[in-house]
């Protein structure tokens, strides 16, 4: 029976199932660079806001607790954003005719809040109760980094799904006393893992990861 291809068509025909293996391969791993990039993920981005609000200058200069501003953090799913009446509470007296902080004195005046760019924004189909994570004893920076060191507010995590699979899977590596959740300078004691678990069992931390947890 004559030769119906080339003997060259084998060569070919290898060449072209292991260049197509490769450009799946090469596709999938351009897909997975792009997600976890800063474009998607935006950690380090730093937003756009109506002021330059540092919290390196208020937590870390000035000394004041997440609390003051953020007052529904250990009561609420949401953390809160303060009122304008409340930065003007130190404002009113404190570079109170800094063109800089015109945004803020114009809010108070024409009762119109301040829209803050979020930083932190999990997609709508996704529940977090800050009110339990610090009922747990997980601290601020555990989620948002060293926020006293940041002069403006930028994502530390990707937030994404796997990075809070990782913490409810082990809770004993980042749960602390309750009364150092809002303490941004505190430091895991060596040899902590004896304290870590009897804190888990404490607080009634459970390491089930049910779907129904965060999607409801």
């Amino acid at each position: 029976m004559p030769q119906v291809f080339h003997p060259s068509m084998n060569t070919l025909s290898r060449v072209s199932i292991f260049g197509a293996l490769a450009f799946v391969a090469a596709v999938v791993w351009l897909g997975m660079q792009i997600a976890h990039s800063a474009y998607m993920t935006e950690v380090d981005v730093v937003h756009e806001q109506p002021v330059p609000f540092s919290h390196q200058h208020h937590v870390n200069d000035c000394g004041i607790d997440c609390r003051y501003c953020h007052g529904s953090v250990e009561k609420s799913s949401t953390a809160g954003l303060p009122a304008t009446s409340v930065c003007m509470n130190c404002h009113a007296f404190l570079w109170n005719d800094s063109p800089m902080l015109r945004p803020v004195r114009e809010s108070l005046e024409n009762d119109v809040p301040l829209f803050w760019s979020r930083v932190h924004d999990l997609p709508d189909f996704a529940y977090f109760d800050h009110s339990i994570h610090v009922a747990k004893g997980i601290g601020c920076a555990e989620c948002h980094g060293q926020v006293d060191r940041m002069p403006l507010m930028r994502r530390e995590h990707s937030l994404y799904m796997q990075w809070c699979l990782d913490c409810h899977r082990r809770p004993q590596e980042h749960v602390r006393p309750r009364d150092e959740v809002f303490n941004l300078d505190w430091e895991r004691p060596q040899r902590f893992d004896e304290e870590a678990a009897l804190l888990v069992e404490a607080y009634g931390i459970e390491t089930k990861t049910s779907c129904s947890i965060c999607h409801r």
